[in-house]
């Protein structure tokens, strides 16, 4: 008998910025992965007894955020002694891999019923302070031909002819439905972060810049112009030699932004869902990963979309709503051209570039993201998908209930 993998639920902390003396600093990541399993339990009055797994995505699983936080966050947050926990890590694509895992669990029999999602504290844990072989050694870089990422989003804008104008009109109009989004509430899942006395620490997203427009942004310096003439724009070009010079369009202002924030998402079998009496908001229809040429790094996302359609028996046009990380505008800007899939399904509340990327809690937002806008819109498919490092893509579908 086949086994669907429901979503009962989807939380998630508030995007704050990654820095000292921003709100979400004085909070520990292993309490911001505690807090949304509390709300989780909270939301569903949960017998918790019956989570068998916590997967938790984290990019930077090391010093506070060390060891299999997922298993610590459970215990922090007062659940049994019988419930496991671990992390793991597929870059940016990690919050969405802990979603894949945990349905597949569930689609097995192996696990009843599993909490997904990921953390990431970038105030406390830095981008790339961990180092790999990949990134840090010579050797191994030359050899693999490795890329800066934001040297990779120019090198897409410069191949697909994207200005800078172009990229800045995508992130405006990525801070404007981000804005209106807040506003008007259309963020259900979000649930403020609390002190130990009950107290709110944080209760919406504090990253969205709403008075953004485009003369703000065309002032903005090029990210990673310096990065380039350092020699990676030589080794991009030497890889791509129809690419005469790399228009280094990328900023601050349309690049995906460095915050704090843990998502949690409650999924399990029809039968455990029965017996709690928990009613399902939707289901995991397929997932796929790939991978791509890892040089140009972040061109995944469409492949991925590809296969898991095809995984789904569904085509493009099929999906109701998409969620695209924007880890840097071209990303998106070349996902819509490969798929064909058109701006106003696309990012409808916003993104990265409003409200921030927190890595490893980045996937399991996109799909609270969707969950809640098929529910208002009454829409069916939502399709979520991620640009990872060293060329990777990972998708979900999920049909709402």
């Amino acid at each position: 008998m086949t086994i669907d993998a429901l979503l009962y639920d989807a939380v998630r902390t508030p995007r704050a910025k990654g820095k000292q003396n921003e709100p979400l600093n004085e909070v520990k990541p292993v309490d911001l992965a505690a807090g949304v399993l509390r709300w989780l339990e909270k939301r569903n009055e949960l017998d918790t007894s019956k989570v068998g797994d916590v997967i938790l995505g984290c990019t930077g699983p090391l010093a506070e955020q060390g060891g299999a936080i997922g298993k610590t966050a459970a215990m922090v947050a007062g659940w049994p002694d019988s419930v496991s926990g671990f992390q793991l890590d597929r870059y940016c694509g990690s919050g969405l891999e802990a979603v894949n895992l945990a349905a597949m669990k569930v689609i097995a029999g192996v696990e009843d019923l599993v909490v997904a999602g990921g953390v990431e504290s970038m105030s406390h844990v830095t981008i790339g302070i961990g180092g790999s072989a990949w990134v840090s050694d010579p050797k191994i870089n030359i050899s693999t031909n490795y890329l800066p990422q934001g040297i990779g989003a120019d090198l897409i804008a410069t191949l697909d002819g994207y200005s800078r104008e172009d990229v800045d009109k995508f992130a405006l109009r990525s801070q404007q439905r981000a804005a209106k989004a807040r506003t008007e509430g259309y963020f259900k899942g979000v649930m403020p972060v609390l002190d130990m006395h009950g107290r709110t620490i944080l209760a919406e997203d504090d990253f969205i810049k709403p008075d953004t427009t485009l003369e703000i942004l065309g002032q903005l310096k090029p990210a990673f112009d310096k990065m380039g003439a350092m020699g990676f724009d030589a080794m991009a070009m030497a890889r791509y030699p129809q690419v005469n010079a790399i228009n280094h369009v990328h900023t601050p202002g349309n690049s995906s932004g460095i915050v704090d924030g843990a998502s949690a998402l409650l999924i399990g079998s029809e039968a455990v869902g029965k017996e709690l009496g928990l009613k399902a908001r939707g289901r995991i229809v397929a997932m796929a990963n790939v991978s791509t040429e890892p040089m140009i790094m972040l061109t995944g996302p469409a492949p991925a979309t590809l296969k898991v359609l095809k995984k789904a028996g569904l085509n493009i046009d099929d999906i109701d709503l998409f969620e695209v990380n924007e880890a840097f505008a071209s990303v998106v800007m070349r996902f819509m051209k490969e798929t064909g899939a058109p701006a106003e399904k696309v990012n409808v509340n916003g993104g990265a570039i409003a409200m921030g990327h927190p890595l490893g809690a980045t996937g399991g937002m996109l799909v609270g993201s969707v969950l809640d806008e098929l529910e208002r819109r009454n829409l069916r498919y939502g399709l979520c998908t991620l640009c990872i490092g060293a060329g990777m893509g990972v998708a979900t579908i999920i049909e709402r209930i």
